[in-house]
């Protein structure tokens, strides 16, 4: 009996030895690739230092010194959170009116148009941007072709290198990107709703916009803050779709500070990189993100429990 379980012991000691075997790779390219470059930026931050050589001039906290009060990195700030707030402002109702609309059942072809919505999510950013460059162009662009044929407009507009209009024409086109996505979580949420409730209301004589007030939207509260918190946090990422727009111009209109850092970084002016003062702006930025993410995941966790209690 007792060699039975010493085999079996063996056995099992031999298998979880595999799977740690298997997940090794994985595992050493997770921590050269991002733990590693996560930890290195919080020391570079400390140095100013080209990317070359070894870290010498350690000139502590003065890149975040600089970098509050940098009037171009609190204006990529500003945009960031702007174009956040334009994401979850517009875009999440928007994806909810069009998630009843696909999941009502009198819809044929619905199949088909969540398809057709979902697309642009799976196509890859930076082709989307280029693509949008020469659709939004002054030149032979799309859009003004079809404005100017309908009589809209009287001659050609620089979308894209207008103050005006560049930051409006990324957000529209950040929005349709990443639309189907908050569709389908809403879709998700609205097909996991008890069914009973909604026939429970109809036999008490409620209407749909009543049952739509009373019990549809209380039961998405929680999910609905979830796509608001998912939707916050991932437009504050936009460095391939502005980089392959519009780099951040014209003037800094659309800058970034995904884009600010990466100026610093791997594109400056005078050809002398700053990677300790674009990690510093990193890492201010995280903790912002992390700030930001905390607050809506508290609210997440608040609402969820107001709504149970109001179906209660």
């Amino acid at each position: 009996m007792q060699m039975n379980e010493r085999s079996l012991v063996k056995l099992k000691n031999k298998k979880m030895m595999w799977c740690y075997l298997f997940i090794l790779p994985q595992l050493l390219l997770y921590l050269a690739f991002t733990i590693y470059p996560m930890i290195m930026s919080y020391v570079y931050s400390f140095f100013e230092w080209d990317g070359l050589g070894p870290l010498e001039n350690f000139i502590g906290v003065e890149n975040f010194v600089e970098i509050l009060s940098d009037s171009y990195f609190w204006n990529a700030f500003r945009n960031s959170f702007v174009f956040m707030f334009g994401i979850v402002v517009i875009q999440v109702p928007l994806a909810l009116l069009m998630a009843l609309l696909l999941n009502a059942k009198w819809l044929k072809g619905a199949s088909f148009y969540r398809l057709l919505i979902f697309l642009p999510v799976v196509t890859t950013t930076a082709v989307v941007g280029v693509v949008m460059r020469f659709i939004f162009g002054a030149y032979k662009g799309l859009v003004n072709e079809v404005l100017l044929s309908l009589g809209i407009i009287n001659q050609a507009i620089d979308w894209l290198g207008s103050t005006d209009t560049a930051f409006i024409v990324v957000l529209l086109v950040g929005i349709w990107k990443t639309f189907g996505m908050k569709m389908i979580y809403w879709l998700a949420g609205l097909q996991s709703l008890p069914q009973d409730l909604y026939e429970a209301a109809k036999v008490d004589g409620a209407s749909i916009v009543q049952s739509f007030r009373h019990i549809t939207i209380p039961l998405l509260i929680p999910i609905g803050t979830v796509i608001m918190l998912l939707s916050a946090v991932n437009a504050l990422h936009v460095f391939d779709l502005v980089q392959t727009m519009t780099g951040g111009g014209p003037a800094f209109a659309t800058d970034m500070v995904d884009v600010y850092v990466y100026r610093y970084a791997f594109a400056a002016e005078d050809g002398v990189a700053r990677i300790g003062f674009a990690s510093a702006a990193g890492i201010l930025y995280g903790v912002a993100v992390f700030l930001v993410s905390l607050v809506m995941g508290l609210f997440v966790k608040f609402t969820g429990g107001k709504s149970k209690k109001s179906i209660g």
